[in-house]
């Protein structure tokens, strides 16, 4: 067994190590807009649950304290998977799905970043009681959470950015966090075509897959401007003060 590193305290190094995961890290460390940092082993950011080992359900229940998973896939994905392990540990699990179950069709356009951007935003436009539903449930959690989809990049992504720049951390911390995830594709990529025994996509598709920072801070700047930023956009969609008062205070 490979036992989970300690939960990190700066945004330099916060991935967790397991045997069943690859892109999973801990969102705390990240520096606020003004003064101090998110605080380690509340929320934590991964990919799929699919493949975690035994030794990765008591790392994660008895090591770092999971409490609640928020697993944003549709049910079509989840049927494809059955239950994980840690739903079977009697983890709290609560579904958000934020794109359709027959998926939804993108632009074709000649370049990587402007799809993305369409995708995220239309989770805000598509899905906005599941988006400020998740956020409520972070916002009520008692001990750490967990929010994944498939990769772990894109629906995680677009939730863990709404939330930081929500309770004020940095804007380059928000979009250095949505990034990190890139680093991780290949890793996933290996253990995906392992077990499947599919072939091992070329470094063109795995790049394809990999998240733009400048797709996130498209959609950022674009909250900006429209709704004031996430918060505005949360509360504009039903997050109450109180709400998102209770989401800083868990968080920062």
């Amino acid at each position: 067994m490979t036992d989970a590193a300690a939960v990190p305290t700066t945004s330099a190094d916060r991935w967790l190590r397991f045997e069943g995961l690859s892109n999973i890290r801990d969102v705390g460390g990240l520096p606020l807009v003004d003064g101090g940092r998110t605080r380690t082993g509340v929320l934590l950011r991964s990919e799929s649950l699919d493949h975690v080992t035994p030794g990765d359900v008591r790392q994660l229940v008895d090591g770092l304290g999971l409490r609640l998973i928020l697993d944003l896939r549709t049910d079509r994905e989840i049927a494809e998977h059955g239950e994980t392990e840690l739903a079977r540990a009697g983890v709290e699990t609560v579904q958000f799905t934020f794109i359709p179950e027959s998926g939804r069709e993108l632009p074709e356009v000649g370049d990587d970043v402007h799809p993305m951007v369409a995708n995220y935003l239309g989770y805000l436009r598509d899905r906005g009681p599941n988006v400020v539903g998740a956020v409520r449930r972070l916002a009520a959690a008692d001990g750490a959470a967990l929010v994944h989809c498939a990769a772990g990049k894109d629906r995680t992504g677009t939730l863990v950015a709404m939330v930081l720049d929500a309770v004020g951390v940095e804007r380059e911390a928000v979009v250095e966090d949505y990034a990190l995830s890139a680093t991780k594709i290949e890793a996933m990529f290996r253990r995906w075509t392992s077990l499947s025994g599919e072939e091992m996509p070329g470094p063109e598709e795995i790049d394809r897959h990999s998240p733009r920072a400048v797709a996130m801070e498209q959609v950022l700047a674009t909250l900006d401007e429209r709704d004031g930023g996430a918060a505005g956009w949360l509360q504009a969609n039903g997050l109450t003060g109180d709400e998102l008062t209770a989401l800083r205070d868990r968080l920062v």
